[in-house]
């Protein structure tokens, strides 16, 4: 089976979740017999990178007509030298548009990960941006022959938003490369590592500093955990544009000895970082189809609160209920954090953690779930 995965950037060059699909698809499928292709916005370094799987069609800082072109150029190259059948996929909406034309006859399959222009709305994009985002995204769905979401919230999304039918929507969650998080470090190695104190209850989060995240909620939370638990510490990793807001919330509260901004936390640390918690948090507020943080915090066997939003629920609730807040307004949060500092709420611990992950969201399982979605679409040709 041949695969051309139209992606938008290059995980380790600039990391995104939809990103770290793209590249744990690229990884995994050559696996199960699956003769996998990319491409992606990227620096030259990416084929390379990639072992040749994936290329470049155009810097991350060229215009969008150099992209399109770039894009148009690369796809027509790979079908040209290609048999029909092959099946297209697109991670990305905006860089599938303009090689539409260019497929024939192959079937193309959406991974549909997230409603692109109304997330774009939340950020307060102006409703011609709108528009034109979701025009883009519903030509695509026009010619697309299935869809694979990552959580039945985003199917109803797809459906009710976008009216795509039910019967062309599967529902494949995530996956994490399980092992990658397996290891011997102890939670106080962990933050000597990181320089992080040893002795105070910590709490990470790893967020893109964006709105629909919630952090604003999370850190006004901390401000009321810490009446009751003062040496309380929460580290945040990620970058966005609310990073200067944001400092500014935490001078504001007087919570710069109990609120750290990381900054960018490269993907070589992830796991020390998750090991040095007592627990994870992620506080969304709005449009989360799966949350793979969630996934790879457990994986860690480091246990994760989560707010009752998109698809959080789904991985939290058959698991652990104690792991589901609430609700993400503040004083929610707060609750439950002090809840479980305080022995109140209990929470997994790191073997059951790792266990769940393990035998329902490891990649060898995922990436087999996506072959025989895409099979079948191969079939309809």
């Amino acid at each position: 089976m041949q695969v051309l995965q139209i992606g938008k950037s290059w995980f380790p060059e600039d990391p995104g979740g939809l990103d770290r699909y793209f590249y744990d698809c690229i990884q995994n499928f050559p696996k199960i017999d699956i003769d996998v292709k990319g491409l992606v916005v990227g620096s030259s370094e990416v084929e390379r990178d990639s072992l040749g799987l994936v290329r470049s069609f155009a810097p991350s800082d060229a215009s969008l007509i150099h992209r399109w072109a770039g894009v148009r150029k690369q796809v027509r190259e790979i079908l040209d030298c290609s048999s029909n059948d092959y099946i297209i996929t697109s991670h990305f909406a905006l860089y599938t548009l303009p090689v539409l034309n260019l497929l024939g006859d192959r079937p193309l399959v959406i991974h549909f990960h997230g409603p692109w222009a109304f997330e774009g709305r939340e950020e307060g994009n102006n409703a011609l941006s709108m528009k034109v985002k979701l025009w883009i995204e519903q030509t695509c769905h026009k010619r697309a022959i299935s869809f694979i979401v990552l959580s039945k919230a985003f199917q109803r999304i797809l459906h009710q938003d976008y009216g795509v039918p039910l019967e062309k929507i599967h529902i494949v969650p995530g996956g994490v490369d399980f092992e990658y998080f397996q290891t011997d470090f102890s939670q106080e190695d962990a933050r000597k590592r990181l320089s992080l104190e040893t002795t105070r209850p910590t709490i990470v989060t790893l967020r893109r500093l964006t709105n629909r995240m919630g952090l604003e909620n999370l850190i006004e939370a901390i401000s009321k955990v810490k009446q009751q638990h003062p040496d309380i510490l929460l580290c945040i990793a990620g970058r966005g544009p609310l990073e200067n807001s944001l400092r500014q919330q935490i001078e504001t509260l007087g919570l710069n000895e109990n609120v750290k901004l990381l900054g960018f936390v490269p993907d070589s640390q992830l796991v020390l970082l998750y090991k040095a918690a007592n627990f994870s948090i992620v506080p969304t507020i709005s449009f989360e189809g799966f949350g793979l943080v969630v996934i790879e915090s457990l994986a860690s066997g480091t246990p994760v609160l989560g707010t009752p939003v998109g698809g959080i629920p789904e991985i939290l609730k058959p698991f652990d209920s104690n792991l589901l807040m609430d609700g993400y307004e503040p004083t929610q949060i707060a609750r439950a954090i002090t809840d479980v500092l305080s022995g109140k709420r209990t929470l997994p611990d790191s073997e059951t953690c790792k266990s769940y992950v393990q035998e329902n969201y490891s990649w060898p399982i995922i990436a087999q779930k996506l072959k025989t979605i895409y099979m079948a679409a191969l079939k309809t040709v």
